[in-house]
């Protein structure tokens, strides 16, 4: 639409903004025709613009007084709008309506020059406002002049809020902005309606382009990033070549501001641990094409942080991809691929790395090598802890999962192929310090084992029954039922390892047994779990059934129960004795009180028993009622308990095989209550039984006396002896050597008292022998030998002593101070003489006396003012 009349050389001046060419040819208008009120009115527009507001009011007065006409008019009011005279303003524009010929197109044009105007004039509200009243006023009119005026406003009130910073307020304006026109009307803007370019400077040609932009712009600065972004993706897809070729330089900076602040705001996201929040915003950043190296370095962190390891994968690789050369891109990959449990993978990748480290150009990167432990170190050390577990483990175990006995070989083997084993060696090589803690645990669950107690019964399956086989596809009868109940309920449990003593010994290699019998305390007490079956328990059993079952008479089960830190009780159908759920046996009161009961051990033995020489006689005792199928087992099995090691010769009889344990537990501890039994004497040593049974009868307990009672004692010894004398015997017995053995003789310290008399009378069966002594008051003994009568005043060619064994674990009387004692002998020596010891009549001896095969001693229990006896042989 064409309402200015202007020539074509002061329009082009116009629209290219050079104000001074424009308003010289109108001025050479002016003069060469005085009333040309169109030039006039031309020029006030162009006064306008350069806000000359009095020249431009004069012109148009001059152009109306001429000749009243359209242009006139809105030369006034535009000039009056100006000087912000809006009532004389609108009055101008009213009169203007009167030249628009009832054209509704120029009346359309007329109001958004009016609007315009007052916009010029800082009326923003009220002009936007009527721009938008006049595009709903006929809606099915052409609206692109609206349209465009409305669009153009925005953008300036866009710009004067972004100038002020107010962000969010000029990203409503350019988005209002951007919503009133598209792309496909750019074209016809400025040529169509070069109108508002001539009267008001408008630049229409990259009106749309300067809109987006600055939309993006705004929502950058307001923090809207996402916002941003997607009106730079809207602005990009609807831009044609030509747009995108003249906007490259400010495309290149925002994607550059953008993925910077995106990067920035994303590191803060990932140090916080907010992942999801890190990924959106590096995302955000990669999807503009500019993101670099760190950027993809870091979404992949935050990737492995969320466990996306796939996703952490790609954006390691293409660290890799552009920076080829480092180090970080591998060891990304690593993190991603050992998360993603690809572990010989990601060992490659972690090689890789090494590699990348070692050859780094600078020395700072190549210390970093110094933080990681190389793949042979990381393997070097868990095979050492492997090694370390397994020193205390059977050699042989029954794999749950596969059904498959396994030697110690295959075992390991098991494990370096296992996802556990990958996964330790990858995750120990990015820690210096190797991890050893976790190493160690993880070695521990998976060769963690459960062990069987159980009695033996029928046929049970041997090594060579089951090797190279899969127990679970044998036929289920006898003992391979059981077999295959416990490994499918220690696999139910998680256990990957059993062991049962039938089928992972090799019964026909005697160093493996004799190897097997003097670890196995030691196997049962490493167990992760020993569950005892009790074959003869029937489901759902009262309390008492434990008691009675034939496990409990056996010898090898008390220390099958007495080693392991934890054990499950199981009935016959393998359900929970008393269905006790809980996950340790011994830490149930009604089981370990019914197993108390039943074996005589104290309730501390049975829950935190340790080995050793400790007790030695309440340690024959519980075993003393146990049978054994081969009788040396009776002596071997005891071999744990007492913590000793010793050679397994079956074949060599239970009475030599007793009588080693016994001397080693005598020699080593010099605890001589061993010696306390009662039955007949072993052919091995006459000191020792013959037979485990002979522990059956309780230990001698000394009866307890009052401190009356024991003073009044020592008073009556007051004379008897010198004083001198009673402190050497004390010295004596302070120095007196623990026994010991030498070929089956026993070296025992001893307080020997010569027998004066020797009397017999006959009680019942047995013979009972009046004995006097020196030193003692008179004794009663019952023996099944005879012994020759002799008395003082006709004495016998054979000369007997009664023989106290030295308890060397006595504490000696508080008055004997070691400065008071006087040296003695060294009684020590085996070879010393009677004499040498002999220092008055009727006193005792003191030293080592020799008790081979065939001799016999009499063993007496001495107290203050009483004393009993009881004959071994």
């Amino acid at each position: 639409m064409q309402i200015l009349a202007i020539n074509t050389t002061a329009r082009n001046a116009c629209i290219t903004g050079d104000l001074a060419t424009a308003d010289r040819l109108l001025t050479q208008e002016i003069n060469t025709d005085s009333n040309d009120y169109n030039s006039y009115a031309n020029r006030s527009f162009v006064m306008a613009r350069k806000a000359d507001w009095d020249r431009a009011l004069d012109d148009a007065l001059k152009s109306i007084k001429i000749q009243p006409s359209l242009m006139g008019c809105i030369s006034k009011g535009i000039a009056l709008c100006g000087k912000r005279q809006f009532q004389d303003a609108m009055k101008a524009f009213d009169l203007a309506f009167m030249f628009v010929d009832a054209d509704l197109n120029k009346t359309r044009l007329l109001l958004l020059i009016k609007a315009i105007a007052l916009f010029n004039a800082n009326q923003h509200e009220e002009a936007i406002l009527r721009v938008q009243e006049l595009a709903t006023t006929h809606p099915n009119a052409n609206t692109l002049a609206c349209n465009i005026v409305e669009a153009y406003l925005h953008v300036q009130v866009g710009m004067n809020a972004l100038d002020d910073a107010r962000h969010n307020e000029a990203a409503g304006h350019f988005t209002a902005a951007v919503n009133t026109i598209d792309f496909t009307s750019v074209s016809a803007i400025h040529s169509k309606y070069d109108i508002f370019v001539v009267i008001f400077g408008w630049d229409l040609k990259s009106l749309w382009l300067t809109a987006h932009q600055n939309w993006c712009r705004s929502l950058f600065l307001a923090g809207r990033l996402a916002e941003a972004l997607k009106s730079y993706k809207h602005m990009m897809d609807e831009s044609d070549k030509a747009t995108k070729a003249s906007c490259l330089d400010w495309s290149a900076a925002f994607k550059q501001d953008y993925s910077a602040l995106h990067a920035a705001k994303g590191d803060d996201a990932l140090a916080a641990g907010n992942y999801d929040k890190a990924i959106e915003l590096y995302s955000a950043a990669i999807d503009l094409d500019l993101a670099t190296d760190v950027v993809f370095a870091n979404r992949s962190k935050a990737r492995s942080g969320k466990m996306l390891w796939d996703d952490a994968l790609l954006d390691a690789q293409m660290v890799i991809k552009l920076t080829p050369s480092s180090y970080v891109g591998y060891q990304l990959e690593h993190a991603a691929l050992h998360g993603a449990q690809r572990y010989d993978e990601a060992i490659d990748a972690f090689q890789t790395m090494l590699s990348k480290l070692e050859n780094a150009p600078d020395t700072e990167t190549t210390k970093l090598h110094q933080q990681y432990v190389n793949p042979s170190e990381a393997e070097r050390a868990i095979q050492e802890t492997i090694k370390a577990q397994l020193d205390d483990a059977p050699h042989r175990l029954l794999n749950t999962f596969t059904g498959r006995l396994c030697n110690r070989e295959v075992h390991i083997d098991a494990f370096k192929t296992s996802t556990e084993y990958k996964e330790l060696l990858s995750s120990t090589l990015v820690h210096v310090d190797l991890r050893m803690e976790r190493i160690q645990d993880v070695v521990e669950t998976y060769f963690r084992y459960v062990m069987l107690s159980h009695r033996w019964e029928g046929k049970e399956p041997l090594l060579h029954d089951i090797q190279g086989k899969v127990v679970y596809d044998l036929d289920p009868v006898g003992g391979i039922a059981k077999l295959q109940s416990f490994c499918a309920t220690a696999r139910d449990m998680g256990y990957r390892w059993t062991w049962i003593d039938t089928c992972c010994i090799d019964q026909t290699n005697n160093v493996e047994v004799q190897q097997s019998v003097n670890s196995m305390f030691i196997w049962y007490r490493h167990s992760a779990l020993t569950i005892i079956y009790l074959s003869d328990v029937p489901p759902s059993s009262q309390p008492g059934a434990l008691a009675s079952s034939i496990w409990n008479t056996r010898g090898w089960t008390v220390q099958e129960f007495l080693a392991p830190k934890f054990v499950l009780f199981y009935q016959k159908d393998w359900s929970l004795y008393l269905d006790d759920r809980s996950p340790n046996h011994k830490d149930s009161l009604a089981i370990m009180q019914e197993m108390g009961d039943a074996t005589g051990i104290d309730a501390q033995a049975l829950v935190t028993f340790r080995p050793g020489m400790q007790h030695a006689r309440e340690k024959l005792q519980w075993v003393s009622a146990r049978v054994t199928t081969w009788q040396e087992d009776i002596a071997y099995s005891l071999f744990g308990i007492f913590g000793v090691n010793l050679p397994v010769i079956y074949g060599e009889k239970k009475q030599k095989a007793l009588g080693r344990l016994l001397q080693e537990v005598i020699a080593q501890s010099g605890d001589i209550s061993a010696l306390d039994w009662v039955g007949q004497s072993s052919e091995f040593n006459s000191c020792l039984p013959a037979d485990i049974t002979s522990y059956k009868a309780p230990p001698y307990t000394p009866p307890s006396r009052s401190e009356d009672e024991i003073q009044t004692s020592i008073s009556s010894l007051r004379h008897v002896m010198a004083v001198d004398f009673v402190l050497k015997i004390y010295s004596l017995l302070d120095n007196l050597n623990a026994p010991r053995f030498g070929n089956c003789r026993l070296h025992l310290p001893c307080i020997a008292f010569r027998v004066t008399a020797v009397k017999r009378s006959r009680a019942q069966d047995q013979e009972i022998y009046e004995v006097k002594a020196d030193g003692l008051h008179d004794l009663l003994i019952t023996t099944e030998d005879k012994l020759i009568q002799f008395s003082s005043p006709r004495p016998t060619m054979q000369t007997l002593f009664l023989v106290r064994p030295w308890n060397r674990y006595l504490d000696l009387p508080d008055f004997v101070e070691s400065s008071g004692l006087v040296e003695l002998p060294d009684v020590a020596d085996d070879t010393q003489s009677e004499e040498d010891y002999w220092s008055a009549p009727e006193s005792p001896l003191l030293g080592f006396f020799e008790m081979g095969l065939g001799e016999y001693m009499v063993i007496l229990h001495l107290t203050a003012t009483t004393i009993q006896g009881s004959m071994a042989l």
